[in-house]
């Protein structure tokens, strides 16, 4: 069972080695081939996807469009169910392979 974002982020973003950290203050951001497309903070992860997929997004439990752009929706899950795992891991993968395209 994963206890946190922040530990099954770790998983994530370990998994691959193409991936460069930005630590900011409180926040980190996570980019590929120069393409930011995952932020962590306090208040949940947001995940750059495509503008319709991002704007589908935002429709689902405990997420919403977020300030960064139309491509992007930030996430943060009440309860981190097996639901907020499938949807942190499946926006995770897209959001991966979008920024090395």
């Amino acid at each position: 069972m994963i206890s946190s974002l922040a530990v099954l982020v770790e998983e994530l973003v370990s998994s691959e080695d193409d991936i460069t950290a930005i630590p900011v203050d409180a926040s980190t951001t996570w980019s590929r081939a120069g393409h930011a497309f995952l932020a962590a903070a306090a208040n949940g992860l947001e995940f750059r996807l495509e503008r319709a997929i991002a704007a589908a997004a935002a429709r689902t439990p405990d997420a919403a469009p977020s300030p960064r752009g139309p491509e992007w929706v930030r996430f943060n899950p009440r309860e981190l169910d097996g639901h907020a795992v499938d949807r942190v891991t499946a926006w995770f993968d897209l959001a991966y392979r979008l920024a090395g395209d």
